[in-house]
């Protein structure tokens, strides 16, 4: 089992709790015990788009976590919580709604590259301690701005006077609750996330994600395996490098190849239809970035 299952989850579950979920239903199927994965974090508030990683494809994972990302999300206007979501306690407030035209007006200060201070309920590490657990304690936790990237944040619904539901394509590391909280400031009030969802991670897309509960429908579905996508479905934003028996033998040894002809950057090295690396081109040079340990002949 080599591969994605692209899982669409549901909220009251954290990625580690869909992860056990998926190593159960491999083993209750009778498939051999297979290294299981995820492609990014979605904590239990949020739902969406979530990529399970399955053999080799784990070693894809940190580079999924690198991709970029789409999200819907939903903004109340007049409450900021402790958590800047739903779950937190209010902690200021403001009378201030923002009309629409102002939401529309303000969306282009939180495009491009901007300075983001992560919420105080996040996975970050101060001092070696996970910040939600310090703010749960608590503490106080001062968190550093940090560069993220907005490729782009559009309006896809709102009413004047209530909430607005915002779509925002954005680079690894970025807040989404922190984003809002943002646009409210900027809107002169203050503001909280009331709905998550993520619609793309990588090159995976909810049309692709299936929900949780498919094996009850095992009977009218197709089994866990045809959901499985190929291990090269995370790599489709990739050039493909094909090579000859030989060549093959040499990368999966861990050989360098030299006088290649392709301009410098990644490659998904195949032999065939089987994927065989990963490999880095610079100036004619070859290098293996991850190795795929599959057989030659793809089942």
């Amino acid at each position: 089992m080599h591969g994605w299952l692209v899982l669409d989850k549901p909220r009251g579950l954290g990625s580690t709790q869909a992860v056990g979920m998926v190593k159960r239903l491999l083993r209750e199927g009778g498939y051999a015990k297979t290294k299981v994965g995820h492609g990014g974090t979605l904590d239990p508030l949020a739902e969406g788009v979530l990529p399970i990683a399955l053999g080799e494809a784990t070693k894809l994972a940190g580079r999924m976590l690198d991709a970029s990302k789409i999200y819907d999300f939903t903004i109340s206007f007049g409450e900021e919580t402790s958590t800047l979501d739903i779950e937190g306690e209010v902690v200021a407030t403001s009378a201030v709604r923002p009309t629409l035209a102002e939401i529309e007006a303000v969306l282009g200060r939180f495009t491009g590259e901007i300075e983001q201070v992560p919420p105080a309920y996040s996975a970050i590490k101060v001092d070696g301690k996970r910040a939600y657990d310090r703010a749960r304690a608590g503490e106080q936790v001062a968190l550093k701005t940090r560069p993220v990237t907005i490729h782009a944040l559009e309006m896809l619904s709102g009413e004047a006077g209530g909430p607005v539901t915002l779509t925002a394509h954005v680079s690894k590391g970025t807040y989404i609750r922190s984003l809002a909280r943002d646009i409210a400031l900027a809107l002169g009030t203050r503001g909280h996330v009331t709905y998550l969802r993520r619609t793309k991670a990588g090159p995976f897309l909810e049309e692709q994600a299936i929900s949780l509960d498919f094996p009850a429908q095992a009977g009218n579905g197709p089994p866990l395996h045809d959901l499985i996508l190929p291990l090269e479905a995370g790599l489709d934003d990739i050039p493909a490098l094909s090579l000859d028996p030989e060549s093959a033998q040499a990368v999966r040894q861990g050989r360098v190849l030299s006088g290649m002809p392709q301009s410098s950057g990644l490659y998904f090295a195949k032999l065939g239809n089987a994927p065989v690396a990963l490999m880095e081109v610079t100036d004619g040079t070859a290098k293996v970035v991850r190795g795929f340990n599959l057989p030659d002949v793809a089942e």
